[in-house]
């Protein structure tokens, strides 16, 4: 196991050793269930994070550096701030992917700094000739990466405190003309601007599932037990 710093608020950790023998290559952008070790004993907790890369070192995993409206950073940071050589997680997986599908004359893509590695891998996946638009917010100027993606695809970088300002991705994305001919949209950030760019995207602009993957991977304020229950109730009263 190692780890760095890629931006100021983003940390990539390295997962590897003999546990992972077996383990299935070409997962980059799907997902892993991380059992995390709660903070002075107790019970586990498991966090989803996406596969940011895979080579012949291990998996690496890009951990956003926030903390909630108290100055706590969640158990999962926590980890991953304290976390050292030879220290031993357990890990599930790997999940799916959600890739951009091919055949598309423009893609809108929508996300925060807990969505940025896949956002990142979707984007390298593209071919050349794509056209498109990723709006992705980041905590500090700083925090931009030197995403590998067509030249045809603008990067709009948004500099903003996580959890404030929900509507902004809605509102950068209303900003701009909408694409001529066939549009997906793909779009995970906090759960308030989840709903907002729903709202946009789906409500307003007509785009259905075959055109449109939108998901929240975090409540700002909430923990992320309350999220899930949020997210499954938001998710059966928006069939």
């Amino acid at each position: 196991m190692s780890k760095r710093l890629l931006t100021p608020n983003m940390l990539r950790v390295t997962l590897g050793g003999a546990g992972l023998a077996g383990f299935p290559a070409g997962q980059a952008g799907g997902y892993l269930k991380l059992r995390v070790p709660a903070q002075g004993g107790g019970k586990p907790c498991v966090r989803t994070y996406t596969i940011s890369a895979q080579g012949q070192d291990g998996l690496e995993v890009d951990f956003a550096l926030h903390a909630d409206a108290h100055g706590k950073a969640g158990p999962a940071t926590a980890w991953a701030l304290g976390t050292d050589v030879g220290d031993v997680l357990e890990v599930g997986g790997p999940g799916a992917a959600k890739p951009l599908p091919a055949g598309h004359d423009f893609y809108l893509v929508a996300g925060d700094m807990t969505s940025l590695p896949a956002i990142s891998v979707n984007l390298a996946a593209l071919p050349d000739n794509a056209r498109g638009l990723a709006v992705i917010e980041i905590s500090d100027t700083a925090d931009r990466q030197d995403l590998p993606c067509p030249a045809g695809v603008e990067l709009a970088w948004l500099v903003k405190q996580p959890g404030s300002d929900p509507d902004l991705l809605a509102r950068t994305l209303r900003s701009r003309p909408w694409p001529q001919g066939s549009v997906y949209a793909w779009a995970a950030c906090e759960f308030a601007a989840m709903r907002a760019l729903r709202t946009y995207l789906r409500d307003e602009r007509g785009l259905m599932p075959d055109r449109l993957y939108i998901s929240s991977y975090w409540q700002a304020g909430s923990t992320e037990d309350r999220h899930r229950e949020v997210k499954r109730a938001d998710a059966e009263g928006a069939v």
